[in-house]
């Protein structure tokens, strides 16, 4: 452990001792035990540093060297919010707001953390695992609130939006949501999720722990575009049961620092795993896509297709991993992640990993890295449309593919506004949409 890594531990832990009598579920036993064990985890390994083979490709010196304080949201500070189109949960610096939320009259449950830590024990952290991911284990001793969504079996949930903002602050807040989703046998959901905030340094460390159940589907759409000086540092664990599916799209467009950690468990067969996404940096910024892909079963399949783009003097990390268990025969999975450099300033590390221990499987994986097309530049060019619009085409062209992916069409419109927004902060006039 370096000295910034072990300096920035101690801030944090330092943090949780002063606040543990004040964290909800102070007084509830396995609730403090579980902050704990999770303290003792990061106690010992504190922040990861690029020694760590997880971590090679991203250093948190930027977070472990600079101190944060706790969020001190007044209740009458409330971010512009997009008009209501359905129903919404609103989380401001990591603490859920009912007065902005619209959650009256639906088929399902929906509740925040703080108000329900009795009733989660043997639910909250049975899929986190803080002892091997430092950042699900500083949320474990920090996290204050969350969201808490339980769908009946066969139930059609519709679409939820998770809604999570960060206000402007001196003292450079630090919050940690944990989110519970569950679904029972045959249920389905759509959520639509968005982080964002002001240009200022603060961090947002989430977790997630999905549960689906037999025959359920959750799609599970992931808008970051947080402020240009935040740290977004996500960790989602997800465990598919029997036939059922889990539909991962992300996009990553904000934040100085961000990564994008998924765990995805495939536990019964025909169980399915479709895990998206598309990276969007610009100068001074990085952006780490890290996934983990579980068949621990027969028959299941998985697809995985990870765009990125990279301009001025930035970063793109990529790190999949598929882990076949012997049991997982006729595992059907395939990966891919192609990066396209528009600044010879920018950097992709790219990582695909392939650990197989049956022997009837279908399994492959791929990366390329590339520049855009010259040829068809210039043919842009020769027909009149502006270098910016023109470049802003051909990425349009190499990010469809990722998209399209998308079976929600909620998420891929919410996707098509949230890059189109990214391209008027290059500089390049809007309209640009993705199909």
């Amino acid at each position: 452990m370096t000295v910034m890594a072990s300096t920035g531990a101690a801030l944090f832990l330092g943090r949780y001792e002063g606040l543990r009598p004040h964290l909800p579920g102070a007084g509830l036993p396995w609730v403090a035990a579980l902050r704990e064990r999770a303290a003792e985890a990061f106690r010992a390994r504190g922040f990861p540093t690029r020694r760590a083979e997880a971590w090679k490709y991203t250093d948190l010196a930027p977070i472990t060297g600079g101190a944060f304080g706790e969020p001190l949201t007044a209740v009458d500070d409330a971010p512009a919010l997009p008009t209501a189109t359905g129903p919404r949960a609103v989380f401001v610096d990591g603490r859920f707001r009912a007065d902005l939320s619209a959650l009256d009259g639906l088929p399902f449950a929906v509740t925040n953390l703080a108000s329900t830590l009795p009733s989660l024990q043997g639910r909250l952290g049975a899929l986190a695992r803080p002892e091997a991911q430092p950042m699900a284990a500083l949320n474990a001793m920090l996290f204050e609130d969350g969201l808490v969504v339980d769908v009946p079996e066969g139930v059609a949930g519709g679409v939820l939006e998770l809604l999570s903002f960060a206000t402007e602050s001196e003292r450079a807040p630090a919050f940690h949501p944990r989110h519970l989703i569950r679904l029972g046998v045959g249920a389905s959901l759509t959520v639509v999720e968005t982080a964002a905030g002001p240009a200022a340094r603060y961090l947002h460390n989430p977790v997630f722990e999905i549960e689906v159940a037999e025959g359920a589907r959750l799609n599970h759409g992931r808008l970051q575009t947080e402020g240009r000086e935040a740290f977004f540092l996500s960790t989602v664990y997800a465990r598919v049961a029997v036939g059922g599916a889990y539909d991962n799209f992300t996009l990553n467009a904000g934040a100085r620092l961000a990564r994008n950690e998924i765990h995805v468990a495939l536990t019964g067969p025909k169980a399915e795993a479709h895990m998206n996404g598309v990276q969007l940096a610009g100068d001074g910024q990085h952006v780490d896509t890290t996934t983990a892909l579980d068949h621990a079963a027969p028959d299941c399949a998985s697809r995985q297709t990870y765009k990125t783009v990279l301009s001025g003097r930035s970063r793109g990390v990529f790190q999949g991993k598929i882990h076949v268990h012997q049991v997982a025969q006729k595992t059907d999975g395939y990966q891919m992640n192609q990066a396209l450099l528009l600044s010879p300033e920018a950097e992709i590390d790219s990582k695909p990993q392939l650990e197989i221990y049956a022997d009837d499987v279908k399994c492959s994986h791929g990366a390329t890295v590339g520049e855009l097309d010259a040829d068809q530049l210039f043919f842009l060019r020769s027909r009149g449309i502006p270098e910016a619009q023109a470049k802003a085409i051909l990425v349009e062209a190499f990010l469809t593919e990722a998209v399209e992916a998308v079976a929600d069409e909620a998420i891929r419109a919410a996707t098509s506004r949230a890059v189109a927004g990214w391209w008027e902060r290059q500089g390049v006039p809007a309209g640009i949409e993705v199909a």
